[in-house]
């Protein structure tokens, strides 16, 4: 099951369509999406929305596509979200929120399990001022990648979707791994979807699809955003073959999720047994896995992945002494074993000096 001879850790976007997918890829009807006439990007859209709970959806080309349509169809230049310190749509998304947009993003603190604090976030609301920025958007991130693939749970959900409604504002929630989440709770999608306003989620992570997200909302919501992703470049034409994968990764690659939660442990649980790293095996929810360098080992990070990939390993550094593994699947229960085994080995048989960091996160 590895990937190009490796077992590659660095994220689930590395997943590579099911033969399933490229059947139905093969097979696909299509039309020009822009006109609404492609029947397999129409039957993908009424499925997204439907397991979101919603009333429309619309296929984009990413995530970041997805948030930053979600975040300029609620606001105006000028109008600010509030966000997490480590959400994706503030690091990760190239700065688009402020540079595409001209919204102004207000940074709180995320918390250890992903969430925003509630108290602060009502304090964070600006009063009508004419000095003020209008606050319009609350951001959040489910599962919540730099914290470790934290999920929200149903009920912080509905009290944040409370709170901003409350006050006249939008939830958004950047639902990447949303499935992630219902699948490691055991809950239904809808619960953690359905009391935002709007919703992105990832066909290309876990659920192994090759490109596409989903922005569900309301039908109107939907209209107009539908519009921001013409003015983004995000108008697609016979991208049925596209939605064909989605089909079949919501139809098949769903449930399946609960394996790589279980390999995550696997993976886990052998990195704690190593002397000089440290992983916290109460955040290992779903199906990532960050750990630390001891300070008194003699390399750094991304040091340490490049001597694990010599042996077949690949992992992400996600700062000086921080790393990053994902499973996916593609990385099987024995292979989550021997991912561990040759981590304990890189760094017990130390020979490599250490060396620059390169930080990503995807």
């Amino acid at each position: 099951m590895a990937l190009n001879g490796f077992i590659d850790l660095r994220s689930d976007t590395l997943t590579i369509p099911t033969p399933a997918m490229r059947e139905a890829m093969a097979a696909a009807e299509v039309g020009d999406d822009v006109f609404g006439e492609d029947p397999t990007v129409n039957l993908l859209e009424e499925m997204a929305a439907e397991r979101m709970g919603h009333e429309a959806a619309l296929l984009v080309c990413s995530g970041t596509m997805g948030n930053l349509v979600a975040l300029l169809t609620h606001c105006e230049r000028g109008d600010e979200v509030i966000v997490g310190d480590w959400a994706h749509v503030y690091v990760y998304e190239a700065g688009g929120l402020a540079a595409v947009g001209g919204i102004l993003p207000h940074v709180l603190p995320n918390q250890p399990d992903g969430t925003l604090d509630l108290d602060e976030v009502a304090a964070a609301i600006r009063p009508n001022n004419v000095h003020y920025p209008v606050t319009r958007v609350v951001a959040l991130e489910n599962t919540h990648n730099r914290m470790g693939g934290a999920y929200l749970t149903p009920e912080y959900t509905s009290k944040a979707a409370e709170l901003a409604h409350a006050y006249g504002l939008k939830l958004h929630i950047d639902g990447a791994r949303i499935f992630n989440a219902a699948v490691a709770q055991g809950v239904d999608v809808k619960a953690l979807a359905q009391p935002a306003d709007s919703v992105t989620f990832c066909l290309s992570k876990g659920l192994s699809a090759p490109v596409g997200s989903l922005l569900c909302g309301p039908r109107q919501f939907i209209e107009k955003a539908r519009r921001r992703r013409k003015l983004l470049g995000g108008g697609l034409r016979q991208a049925g073959v596209i939605a064909a994968a989605g089909i079949v990764a919501l139809e098949q690659m769903v449930d399946r999720l609960r394996e790589d939660h279980a390999n995550a442990q696997v993976l886990a649980q052998g990195i704690a047994r190593v002397e000089g790293l440290h992983v916290n095996l109460a955040q290992v929810r779903t199906n990532m896995v960050y750990f630390d360098l001891d300070p008194l080992l003699p390399f750094d990070a991304a040091a340490l992945c490049r001597r694990a990939a010599a042996e077949g390993v690949k992992m992400l550094p996600v700062g000086p002494r921080r790393i990053r593994a994902v499973t996916h699947c593609y990385v099987s229960r024995d292979e989550a074993e021997t991912a561990a085994q040759v981590i304990a080995h890189a760094v017990q048989d130390w020979r490599e000096p250490a060396g620059q960091v390169n930080v990503h996160a995807y």
